[in-house]
């Protein structure tokens, strides 16, 4: 684990405390933060001490670990903790691959059968979203096979943003004017809705990957599954863990899409790279 430095002025935290905290967080969620992060955790950290009245760090996570027994402070916490950052269209070159190769490929594959994308972690809905509207725009095959499509995240606040589907300008810069005005409406203070067919269509729920019993009911479920830019934030042991936890999400013959700095040959050997003409993906084999 990585060591943080010194406390900053005015903390007042203690870094037995501090490291005891950042072992606690990374049990749960798998990540870890470097010590550029440091006055974040200790802002944040300060957010929630007051927010729940403890009297310092070392009484706030001895109620944490005795005194939290439905996860609402943990909850919290997480919340607290997260950074979401996302718009749509983001790396769009693996949209084109999931749209004019995997998908074709997949219902040619899966004849008559519903294919199922998963998104996580989806932040506040921006990838699912875009992975509804570029599969609407550009793959006509979605005339004929049933797509289901999910998002998922640790954070329960940015779900919610999600479900609302209401997005700045900032967040939609990157998609066409036409497809901005045919799925979207105006909203308030410049910003733009998603329509309501589009809210329908995609799904929100809690996951953990580094949960076993968060993942389990996802086994062997999906198709396609995007988890982008969430593994830099994990270490070499929780990223090995976490490819087997996708690669046992997947249906045989599935597809995962990282982000473009993570690199699955340095995690794990389960997958095999498939080399599309707009991106590069990983496939489960089948077996």
């Amino acid at each position: 684990m990585t060591h943080l430095p010194a406390a900053p002025p005015g903390s007042g935290f203690a870094e037995e405390d501090v490291a005891r905290f950042q072992d606690f967080f990374y049990r749960r969620t798998g990540i870890q933060f470097g010590a550029a992060k440091r006055y974040f955790i200790d802002r944040r950290l300060m957010e929630r001490i007051q927010a729940t009245g403890a009297p310092d760090l070392r009484a706030y996570m001895m109620a944490l670990r005795h005194d939290d027994p439905e996860g609402a402070e943990l909850q919290h916490l997480i919340n607290a903790m997260t950074v979401n950052e996302t718009y749509f269209y983001r790396e769009e070159y693996q949209l084109r691959a999931l749209s004019h190769e995997l998908m074709p490929a997949l219902a040619a594959r899966r004849p008559g059968q519903r294919l199922r994308i998963w998104s996580l972690p989806c932040s506040t809905g921006e990838e699912p979203y875009s992975i509804a509207l570029h599969l609407i725009e550009n793959w006509p095959g979605l005339e004929e096979v049933e797509v289901e499509i999910t998002g998922s995240d640790i954070d329960t606040r940015v779900l919610a943003q999600a479900r609302r589907g209401v997005y700045d300008a900032r967040s939609v810069q990157n998609l066409p004017g036409p497809v901005l005005q045919r799925h979207f409406e105006p909203a308030d203070d410049g910003r733009w809705r998603i329509g309501a067919g589009l809210r329908e269509a995609v799904s929100f729920g809690t996951v953990n990957l580094s949960d076993p019993g968060s993942m389990r009911p996802h086994r062997g479920r999906y198709d396609v599954i995007f988890c982008r830019n969430l593994l830099i934030y994990f270490d070499d042991a929780s990223r090995r863990e976490a490819a087997e936890a996708l690669y046992d999400s997947l249906r045989p013959g599935g597809f995962l899409c990282l982000g473009h700095s993570e690199s699955m040959s340095r995690m794990s050997s389960l997958f095999t790279v498939r080399k599309c003409a707009d991106a590069m993906v990983h496939q489960r084999p089948d077996r």
